[in-house]
């Protein structure tokens, strides 16, 4: 499809699709998502000239995972973002089955997105090249094309590169699956982003002491913080056990050292990124001021997404909320970046036995809980937390069969902190020690009940609306 046609067919799915997400229940207040149509992964975090650029798989032509551009946002603050032009669509050859995901640099003082370029052919075989674009004047993108063809040895399966600048060069960390169907992660160098040397594989499964641990390692985005570096990715094909990885694919970090010449990654176990039910395909950017930033897509590839109610109006996923990350003893935490503070209106307290507390509006809602469990959080009859000595363990139903399904976080939680939209839910545990994020469609105005007869207190704001301009 040329480009002046695609356009045309998306300015016209936006205006026809806008009003009617805008004005479904549940639509966000305060989270980022699609005027219309898909979103998800995000792409080309940074911070660049000033402002956040914060780019993101879009098909607005529709709900499925098809015909995928990059839509664009840019914000001052990380509260109030503003739409800008679409920067990619699959228009060229390289490209034409989707431009896949990737990340953003500062090249020079130029804007310089790094994505994949997806090929699938008619005998459902398919390529990818690693390509190149630039901000051009307008504030679009110009497309240089193709720099990185699939390596030899490696499926079709080769997308999602993350390049930052170490001393003198540029690093990429690239997915890529194995003519054995195993996941690895590739790292690369140029001296100039468009000739890359291959450096070698530095994680994946079978690989640094982990077992059979998934066929595509997805996402990959390597970054230093504290004394550790940091690898977070998706693998996909990752085993489910009885309390972890229970998603229909898994996000993980790696915490150990890089050695950029060898090189050589040595890391410890795979940790489970967030425990709830939707989390996936998360990047990071580094602020003015030197912090580490992580937004996620708040689904996950090929569960039950379909089949959620804002199909019918529409539009489907949203991002998570902006998270700052630290590293404390080799472990990642996360929290809400402390800028979400400006949302917040009146301040309410209570302090007593969690039965005797009244109900809270939870449409905008951030609460922080204290206790010794063991309480029930209710939002709404529709997600249910179970907050005990040991164990935090989230009940939902399932959308196609209607069963109660479970996710747990295991340990004992001293502290929550709990943000809720109008569709969705992120706890965040013990200061950022763990993270449980949850898509969820009540009826509204939804209510948040708590029960149980342990003793708590709770500081809850309700949160003003803050919309995309």
């Amino acid at each position: 499809m040329a480009s002046s046609t695609r356009l045309a067919a998306i300015l016209q799915a936006v205006m026809q699709g806008m009003p009617k997400a805008l004005s479904d229940s549940h639509y966000p207040g305060w989270h980022l998502a699609p005027v219309t149509g898909l979103l998800n992964d995000p792409n080309g975090f940074i911070h660049f000239d000033g402002h956040y650029h914060l780019f993101y798989q879009w098909n607005a032509l529709g709900c499925a995972h098809q015909h995928k551009c990059w839509g664009h946002w840019r914000s001052a603050d990380l509260l109030h973002w503003t739409h800008q032009p679409i920067a990619l669509m699959p228009d060229e050859e390289y490209d034409r089955s989707g431009c896949y995901s990737g990340s953003a640099v500062d090249d020079n003082g130029r804007l310089t997105l790094i994505y994949t370029g997806n090929v699938k052919f008619e005998d459902g075989s398919r390529t990818a090249w690693q390509c190149l674009a630039q901000q051009n004047n307008a504030g679009g993108f110009d497309k240089l094309g193709p720099v990185i063809a699939v390596p030899e040895g490696y499926t079709g399966h080769v997308r999602d590169p993350k390049v930052w600048r170490h001393e003198d060069h540029w690093y990429m960390v690239l997915a890529a699956q194995n003519m054995q169907l195993q996941g690895r992660v590739l790292l690369l160098r140029s001296d100039n982003l468009r000739e890359w040397q291959n450096l070698g594989e530095i994680a994946g499964s079978e690989l640094g002491g982990l077992g059979a641990a998934g066929y595509m390692w997805e996402c990959p985005d390597m970054f230093t913080l504290g004394d550790s570096m940091y690898l977070i990715c998706c693998p996909q094909g990752v085993a489910p056990e009885e309390k972890r990885y229970l998603n229909s694919h898994a996000c993980a970090w790696l915490s150990g050292s890089l050695d950029y010449q060898q090189p050589a990654y040595q890391h410890g176990p795979l940790n489970e990124m967030d425990a709830g039910f939707e989390f996936y395909a998360p990047q990071t950017t580094l602020t003015a001021d030197g912090r580490r930033l992580l937004v996620g897509w708040m689904g996950t590839p090929d569960g039950e997404e379909m089949a959620q109610p804002t199909v019918a109006q529409g539009w489907i996923h949203q991002m998570t909320c902006v998270r700052e990350l630290s590293s404390r003893n080799g472990r990642l935490f996360q929290q809400p970046i402390p800028e979400l503070q400006a949302l917040r209106q009146k301040e309410q307290h209570y302090q007593g036995r969690a039965e005797d507390a009244p109900p809270i509006g939870a449409q905008r809602l951030e609460l922080e809980l204290e206790s010794q469990g063991d309480i029930e959080l209710n939002f709404a009859d529709t997600l249910i937390l179970t907050w005990q000595q040991n164990e935090l363990r989230l009940a939902r139903r399932s959308l196609v069969t209607g069963k109660w399904t479970y996710r747990y976080w295991a340990g004992a939680a001293r502290r929550l902190n709990i943000l809720c939209d109008h569709s969705s839910v992120e706890i965040f545990i013990n200061d950022g020690e763990g993270v449980m994020s949850s898509r969820y469609f009540p009826d509204q105005p939804a209510l948040l009940t708590l029960r149980g007869r342990a003793e708590l207190q709770a500081r809850y704001w309700s949160l003003r609306r803050c919309m995309v301009e």
